[in-house]
């Protein structure tokens, strides 16, 4: 399967499969998800697993949600962009969107990449 390039799904509602849960510890580094974490079935990431979303507007841990992709946070020290996911469709600035998604993002550099 070919890389999938984040950017295209910039504006698309998109079906998310939530593996880390909100309040759910990272299997390796010990940080709390602070939202709900997950993937878009199949698509693969430069890392070579599942394009990976942050998904906002969801304040209970879940399985699954639906949400429009908002914007793309591009790591510019690491091979793996990840999507931002809007379940209710509201925008969030990018101040909100860093204060949001710190927990796990303040271990790499990165830009974020909007429509």
């Amino acid at each position: 399967m070919e890389k999938t390039n984040a950017i295209d799904f910039l504006g698309k509602d998109v079906k998310v499969i939530i593996d880390r849960q909100l309040g759910t510890k990272h299997p390796k580094h010990g940080f709390m998800y602070m939202l709900n974490y997950g993937f878009i079935p199949n698509t693969i990431s430069g890392d070579g697993e599942e394009l990976d979303a942050y998904l906002l507007g969801e304040f209970d841990p879940v399985s699954s949600s639906e949400g429009k992709v908002i914007a793309v946070i591009h790591r510019t020290n690491d091979d793996d962009d990840k999507l931002v996911v809007s379940k209710n469709g509201n925008d969030y600035s990018d101040d909100a969107i860093k204060a949001l998604t710190e927990f796990q993002e303040r271990f790499f550099e990165s830009v974020i990449i909007r429509k």
